[in-house]
């Protein structure tokens, strides 16, 4: 298969028919997809919406690889909810393909930006398929400026504001809890664009993504706050660039199933389970049903909360 097929769709029909081809791919070549697939006793689909979605707990108790396929690089998620997902990544050319072509659809050349990452609980724990992003990020913005931060706030305040009077565009992107943390120093980002990721992880309470938005915004005295949507078990990323709605590059796609029957979907607009089909994941499984409740709007889609508190990086939100 193609993989330049994945990242050249430009249509519902390209994407449709690619996604029923990497299906009967992944069901023949991936055991684990497969033995749960026949469990199922479903008939081939026909369409998208036919497709069994996997459990994303299976990413915690089996190793999802296309058979012969050796894994260069296995992810592993942050563990906030217990036992930390592995993701094992046959081929990081296609991760960097999609994280890298999706930057430059919502951002714009990397190149011309200087990209600050505040991150800490990822760097600490290591394996992180979100640090491994943005240090390649980093490396192609060509700023000597770029780069990790920890909990340096003070450094980083001085840094950010001094960056701002130049004309090279700053990017935040941040943990929220760590953006929290940062806001008490009430520094001026006026002119940052800043990407909230990820939850509190612990370390605050859980807020919805409103009222970190709104906290966020007053306290960095800015207009927007952007979110990333991503997970270890995905290699694709959803934005929001406004009004808190969520937009997914053409290779990515998200389906809502019936919270009372995982196997039937349910029109937009209802609230449901968010199924992720995401193209990239063309050697481990790119039909994943994410324990994240969300609904689809005529803007894109919006994450309401998780039926559960396991780890899934990029949902900031808890059922209340």
């Amino acid at each position: 298969m193609q993989i330049d097929r994945i990242f050249n769709i430009s249509n519902e029909t390209e994407f449709e028919k690619l996604a029923l081809e990497i299906y009967s791919f992944q069901y023949t070549h991936n055991s684990v997809y497969r033995t749960y697939v026949d469990q199922l006793n479903r008939p081939a689909p026909k369409s998208i919406q036919d497709i069994p979605f996997l459990p994303i707990s299976f990413f915690k108790t089996h190793e999802i690889i296309t058979a012969e396929k050796k894994a260069e690089v296995i992810f592993k998620s942050s563990g906030t909810g217990g036992e930390r997902s592995r993701h094992y990544v046959h081929d990081l050319n296609i991760y960097k393909k999609s994280f890298r072509s999706a930057y430059q659809l919502f951002f714009g050349n990397p190149e011309e930006h200087t990209i600050i990452a505040l991150l800490p609980n990822y760097i600490q724990q290591g394996d992180s398929s979100l640090v491994y992003m943005v240090d390649d990020l980093i490396k192609k913005s060509e700023s000597k400026h770029s780069g990790f931060y920890l909990n340096q706030y003070d450094q980083l305040k001085t840094q950010i504001e001094k960056l701002q009077k130049t004309e090279q565009q700053v990017i935040l992107i941040g943990v929220s809890y760590a953006l929290l943390d940062f806001a008490e120093y009430k520094p001026d980002l006026h002119k940052v664009k800043i990407i909230e990721t990820g939850g509190m992880k612990g370390r605050r309470k859980e807020l919805t993504k409103e009222e970190l938005h709104s906290t966020l915004k007053e306290a960095f005295n800015v207009d927007t706050i952007y979110s990333e949507y991503g997970m270890t078990e995905l290699l694709s990323q959803a934005y929001i660039t406004s009004e808190l709605t969520f937009q997914t590059p053409p290779w990515m796609k998200v389906l809502i199933r019936d919270t009372n029957d995982p196997f039937s979907l349910v029109d937009s607009g209802r609230t449901g389970g968010i199924n992720i089909i995401d193209l990239a994941n063309l050697f481990s499984c790119s039909f994943i049903a994410t324990q994240d409740l969300g609904k689809i709007t005529d803007k894109g889609f919006e994450v309401i909360g998780r039926f559960d508190n396991s780890d899934i990086r990029g949902c900031n939100l808890l059922v209340q």
